[in-house]
């Protein structure tokens, strides 16, 4: 199993780096820059509207359940799901739904255990939630790295995803469309924040739903509405044969597919962007109906996926209009979605995809430049910095700074990575989010035990671990570095930091018989009625009584 995720990404259309280029399509020009100056409206209208960080972080928190909802699937439903997940379909068959699987299981947990006591507890992010129980200066601190970490990593797919899709569709040099994707990211979210991020991801949602769902439709006309014939046209057209319809085509391990199946689920409850917007509706009734909203739409969407890719396998393989003469998939299998649209919707139908799939890019990566912001301006700054009394214009302009450094190092890493598969990318900031960000929000709101000495020690662990088995697995240590052989087996080890994040809390925390760690135990019972009953706190956070 050592290197499999690598050898096949190698060796397949994934990664090939393309020889030749489709002709320029004027229409699906025409849709993008049309939805550009679009979303460039949304953000003028929202930044005469974002006047203090609360309107910057949480869009003044005034934004309904509905809204909300629609707004966090557009936050996930992003690059990597729609472009990616698609592409591992393309290439291996039944292999590629299991990233899918392990996202969507996460939805119905964050609706039934977080969304109550994270709206009731916290005010911009999920920070302020874990620091009212504990010290606050160093878990602010430790909680910080992780989410910085966490934004980076994610906006590496999205970056990657979106300079893909603007070398395809204007035949641009791959460099020059990511600097141009990010320079319109910062536009948005510089001027906007949170407001024209969110309707921004509103417009995404539903344009890229109505279009997942034509081309679905399309893919089942040219099958006689047959699930049975499309899965027919799949297995004979595809290289691996019936080989497709099992496990085996990219995961012959199970290791391998629980310790992704575990890096998705509980990665997807930690990720920052996603909390924040939880803070975003104006109260906890709210929050859980977006968790609901956004439950139904991620289910619809992934079962949509699921024709969708099967539709590039039946409709793409052996159809030499979309191949170079290297017999690699144009673009590599990232824009395998693309090309079926061209296959089944002609010009007008690769536009409007083209177009919505880079919506779908804006919005993930406002979001998670709103969340990166939030934790050095917000969390650092003024919580930790200024005691939770910061100068609002330095505050204000921290973020819109922090933004600006966000956007440059997300060109530099989507330049480093642009052959890999968004999907694969995007696993990685899973593995942190639930080797760090996850434990420290788990355990804080549902284990009386907790001390401050044991979170920060565990998340360290979590942290150091998941980065460190990262860079030695296949991914990074031989894609990226060019070693021959990796030193870890699993790309991604969440099965194996999670684990050993959350054993280190429960063993320090147990030994802690600190005054502060006692007072840690006791401040729990006052944090579970207010994140059950959504009490108002007294002013301070309770780990400074």
């Amino acid at each position: 199993m050592l290197g499999l995720w690598t050898e096949v990404v190698l060796a397949a259309p994934a990664v090939a780096v393309e020889t030749e280029r489709q002709p320029l399509n004027p229409v699906a020009i025409a849709m993008f820059l049309v939805f550009v100056a679009a979303t460039l409206m949304v953000s003028y209208w929202a930044s005469r509207r974002t006047r203090s960080s609360r309107d910057f972080y949480t869009a003044g928190g005034q934004i309904t359940g509905l809204q909300n909802g629609t707004a966090i699937a557009g936050d996930f439903m992003s690059a990597a799901s729609f472009l990616g997940i698609t592409g591992l379909i393309f290439i291996g068959g039944f292999d590629g739904l299991v990233l899918a699987m392990g996202a969507f299981a996460a939805w119905p947990l964050l609706l039934f255990l977080l969304a109550k006591r994270v709206r009731n507890l916290g005010s911009f992010t999920f920070i302020d939630v874990v620091s009212q129980r504990l010290e606050r200066t160093r878990i602010r601190l430790v909680a910080i790295s992780g989410t910085i970490v966490v934004v980076v990593l994610y906006l590496i797919a999205q970056m990657v995803g979106a300079g893909k899709l603007i070398e395809l569709l204007f035949g641009l040099p791959y460099e020059v469309a990511v600097i141009a994707v990010s320079a319109l990211v910062l536009a948005y979210v510089t001027f906007g924040g949170m407001l024209a991020t969110t309707w921004v991801q509103i417009i995404k949602a539903i344009l890229l739903t109505a279009g997942v769902t034509v081309t679905a439709v399309l893919v089942l006309a040219e099958t006689g509405f047959s699930l049975d014939q499309l899965l027919a046209g799949a297995v004979a057209r595809h290289p691996e044969g019936e080989r497709i319809l099992a496990p085996g085509v990219l995961f012959d391990d199970p290791v391998q597919v629980t310790t992704i199946l575990v890096s998705m689920l509980f990665g997807t409850l930690g990720l920052p962007h996603i909390l924040m917007r939880l803070f975003t509706v104006p109260n906890m009734q709210e929050a859980k109906k977006s968790a609901f909203y956004a439950s139904l739409f991620m289910g619809y969407f992934y079962l949509a996926l699921v024709i969708i890719g099967f539709g590039t396998a039946s409709l793409l393989y052996q159809n030499p209009a979309f191949f170079g003469a290297d017999g690699q998939l144009l673009g590599g299998s990232n824009m395998a979605a693309i090309h079926l649209a061209t296959a089944v919707g002609g010009n007008v139908l690769t536009g409007f995809m083209s177009a919505v799939t880079f919506a779908t890019i804006l919005a993930v990566v406002a979001g998670l430049t709103v969340s990166g912001a939030a934790a050095i301006s917000h969390d650092l700054y003024a919580e930790l910095l200024c005691k939770g009394a910061p100068d609002p214009r330095k505050e204000l302009l921290l973020t819109r700074i922090t933004t600006l450094v966000i956007g440059v190092i997300a060109v530099v890493l989507g330049i480093l990575f642009q052959n890999e598969n968004v999907a694969f990318i995007a696993t990685m900031p899973m593995v942190v989010a639930a080797s760090v960000n996850f434990p420290i929000l788990f355990l804080s709101l549902f284990w009386p035990g907790l001390t401050t000495r044991g979170a920060v020690t565990g998340a360290l662990v979590g942290l150091l671990s998941s980065v460190t088995l990262i860079i030695v697995g296949p991914q990074v240590w031989v894609s990226v570095l060019g070693f021959e052989r990796a030193l870890f087996p699993y790309d991604y080890p969440a099965l194996f930091t999670l684990p050993l994040a959350v054993v280190s809390m429960w063993l320090v925390s147990r030994a802690d018989r600190s005054t502060r760690g006692q007072v840690d135990r006791d401040n729990y019972h006052s944090l579970l009625v207010r994140s059950e009953y959504g009490v108002e706190p007294a002013p301070g956070p309770v780990g400074d009584r």
